[in-house]
């Protein structure tokens, strides 16, 4: 009995403490509750939230979209968006340890040196221990204040420190993560790359300005061209994100993805556009002229193909600069009179065969004289037809065939502008500024554009109005497409995701620009000028051409100074594929619209057919009695022996059956040499097209950077000098 009470008063005495134990801890979970809730729901608890978040994240972080790219109508790049990244080093890293950093800084210094050699080793090294510093020193302010009892938080400039100048892109990224130190997790190496968009153009200048910029900061978006112009469906739209710190390490946590811009594709050809490019700025240094413009347009179409734009620089190169293709608010000089002998055609003023008595080419109107090319020669030409006035560009003809029609109601000639279609107001791809990109043609009760008694015969060949080249380009395409005026454009397809949402047509300015009559006489007629007139030095070979000479005064202060002289044309005439305008401010030596802009005009025709065109064998197979034959590159020699085996062309003995040769013709036949290659010496490869050599040069572990098109003309590394692989060597074709 005793036992068991003694066993009750035990368990009484274990259950009472047990009982005040219990009571204890429930007094401080609720004391540790209350506490949590004072902190939570107070002033208090929302600045420890705010400090524990900046210690530990990062909010409402912009994601840049990627930014649309801008491709040629074959999908070539134009313009992408390349990423880059900013480096920078956080001395707040959890796992970084100064002994580690001290220990591996100096390696890591060499070898950022020799990648990035903007800065010495020792440069990179002191920027590195002074952002260790930094945060030594942010650490010793931390504890100041805490044992001062100081509530005020310390800024961490040491959590982000640059290290390198610029941006690198991804290749770059890689490479530096295995640099010592930095090949740690991010935690203890404090590596932070930063992502950015940046522009890239893979063809370099190429349409550069039509293409257009953007502003360096890329978030302001499109400066110019097309990146301007179409600004708003390039750039995308944000994404917001916050940057964390999850077990030591930061990482992004994405909120609201970016939405990627539309990419463009547009009409432009890159190769025509070499082309071009190439053909302009040969004729602008030959001539020392202020400034160039050619446009190609496709005739069926309407799609511009290539599109110059060349300015000369201060350091007397010439460059893409103004939109001249838009902004040459000249007037337009003589390939406005084919618009002149439309219209009297038309309205039946004149016949082809109708004539005109020029005499030495002197004629005075109200005063003043209208002169013919050939006037101080003082021959007596006598009359000329409509037809011949066309070919031979006399200003004098055309000046008396509006007299004779219009003289008592000029309006009616103006009439028969805009019945053709050319007083449009039209709108085009490329943002522009003022009267730039509209043509500017007076009308007879015009107040604020004052028509003069002498306005109408200066207007006949081409004074007394502004027009720029996409206008004539557009005039002339039409007289190509049997009639029809189509607008020319550049932006043919918008695509998002890979998707075409939207795509591109000519827009139909005028469905008939003038009689078919009219039309037939006026094609006639553009033959002739090269067959019979002025443009006799752009007749080819290859093809005929249709087209018409342009050289006018540019009007300056009140009177004139300098020329503009322009070719517009298309070809072959009898089937017109391409219509085509170029022109010339202010070049140097006897203006001439036929030899300056004319010859431009021919050499990008005949490039361009020659490499568009595709012939039969039967077609391309040479003549025993022609003097010319076929030139063949240096390459693989199985490719070259199959095209002179089908061409039927005679062929030397190979001995040895090399796989790269250089080819010589003598006089009999095509004699392939051996070419010597080696695995440590630079092979030789000019002669060769530009896929041969990229292919061997690669092959032999070389990085490639290729200038022009044609055949290889030079190369950076002499043919036989050691080979370091990973060296760039510099091709250049011609």
């Amino acid at each position: 009995m005793k036992e068991n009470n003694k066993n009750s008063k035990r368990s009484k005495g274990i259950l009472g403490r047990y009982g005040l134990i219990v009571s204890i801890l429930m007094l401080f979970s609720v004391m540790i509750i209350f506490s949590a809730g004072k902190i939570m729901f107070s002033s208090e608890g929302r600045k420890w939230r705010e400090v524990g978040e900046e210690e530990t994240v990062i909010r409402d972080r912009v994601i840049l979209p990627k930014r649309g790219n801008i491709y040629t109508y074959d999908d070539k790049l134009l313009a992408s968006t390349e990423p880059l990244y900013s480096i920078y080093m956080d001395f707040w890293a959890d796992g970084m340890e100064k002994d580690t950093l001290t220990k591996y800084v100096g390696d890591l210094a060499i070898a950022l040196s020799e990648k990035f050699p903007d800065r010495t080793a020792s440069q990179y090294k002191n920027i590195i221990m002074n952002g260790w510093s930094l945060r030594e020193k942010e650490e010793k302010q931390i504890r100041e204040n805490k044992s001062k009892g100081i509530d005020e938080r310390v800024p961490l400039r040491s959590r982000y420190v640059k290290i390198l100048r610029n941006d690198v892109n991804y290749i770059d990224l890689k490479e530096i993560r295995t640099f010592p130190f930095w090949n740690q997790r991010s935690n203890r190496s404090g590596l932070i790359a930063e992502e950015r968009n940046a522009r890239k153009k893979p063809f370099g200048n190429l349409a550069n300005r039509t293409v257009g910029s953007i502003y360096k900061d890329i978030e302001k978006g499109g400066a110019s061209g097309l990146e301007l112009k179409y600004d708003s469906l390039l750039r995308g739209v944000p994404g917001v994100k916050y940057r964390q710190k999850i077990q030591g390490k930061w990482m992004d946590v994405v909120e609201e993805p970016a939405k990627e811009g539309w990419d463009i594709v547009t009409t432009l050809d890159a190769e025509i556009q070499d082309i071009a490019e190439r053909a302009l700025n040969s004729k602008l240094v030959e001539t020392e002229a202020e400034s160039g413009t050619a446009i190609i347009m496709e005739v069926e179409t309407g799609e511009i193909k290539g599109i110059v734009n060349l300015d000369r620089m201060s350091n007397g190169n010439y460059a893409e600069g103004n939109p001249n293709a838009f902004s040459y608010m000249n007037e337009p000089g003589s390939t406005f009179k084919t618009v002149t002998t439309m219209i009297a055609l038309d309205d039946g003023v004149v016949t082809p065969t109708d004539s005109f008595y020029v005499g030495t080419g002197l004629f005075q109107y109200n005063k003043r004289w209208v002169r013919d090319h050939y006037w101080r020669r003082g021959q007596d030409r006598g009359y000329l037809t409509v037809t011949e006035g066309m070919e031979l560009s006399s200003n004098i003809v055309m000046s008396k065939m509006v007299l004779k029609g219009y003289e008592d109601k000029p309006e009616k000639f103006v009439d028969g502008i805009d019945r053709i279609g050319l007083r449009k107001q039209l709108t085009w791809d490329v943002p522009l500024k003022g009267i730039e990109g509209t043509s500017s043609i007076r009308y007879p009760n015009d107040k604020t554009n004052y028509w003069s008694k002498t306005t109408l015969p200066w207007m006949s060949f081409g004074y007394e109005t502004q027009i720029p080249p996409i206008y004539i380009l557009m005039f002339y395409n039409a007289i190509a497409n049997n009639g029809k005026m189509i607008k020319p454009f550049i932006a043919k397809q918008f695509v998002e995701g890979g998707k075409v949402v939207k795509e591109f047509q000519a827009e139909v300015v005028n469905s008939k620009i003038c009689k078919e009559s009219t039309l037939e006489e006026i094609q006639k007629m553009l033959v002739g000028v090269i067959e019979n007139g002025t443009a006799k030095v752009v007749a080819s070979d290859y093809f005929s051409i249709a087209g018409k000479t342009g050289t006018a005064q540019i009007a300056s202060g009140g009177g004139y100074s300098d020329y503009y002289v322009s070719f517009a044309g298309y070809f072959p005439a009898e089937d017109p594929m391409y219509t085509i305008f170029v022109g010339l401010r202010k070049p140097k030596g006897v203006p001439s619209g036929g030899g300056m802009a004319g010859m431009v005009f021919k050499n990008i025709a005949e490039q361009t057919y020659l490499r568009k065109v595709r012939l039969t064998v039967e077609e391309c197979k040479v003549d025993s009695t022609m003097q010319k034959v076929p030139v063949i590159k240096n390459g693989n020699w199985k490719n070259n022996k199959t095209v002179l085996t089908k061409l039927k062309l005679p062929v030397g003995d190979n001995i040895d059956d090399s796989e790269w040769v250089k080819i010589k013709l003598d006089s009999i036949k095509y004699q392939p040499e051996a070419l010597a290659l080696n695995s440590s010496i630079i092979p030789d490869v000019r002669g060769m097209g530009a896929r041969d050599a990229v292919y061997l040069l690669e092959k032999s572990g070389l990085r490639v950077n290729l200038n022009g098109s044609g055949k290889v003309v030079s190369q950076s590394f002499n043919p036989g000098q050691r080979l370091v692989k990973g060296t760039t060597i510099t091709v250049t074709l011609r």
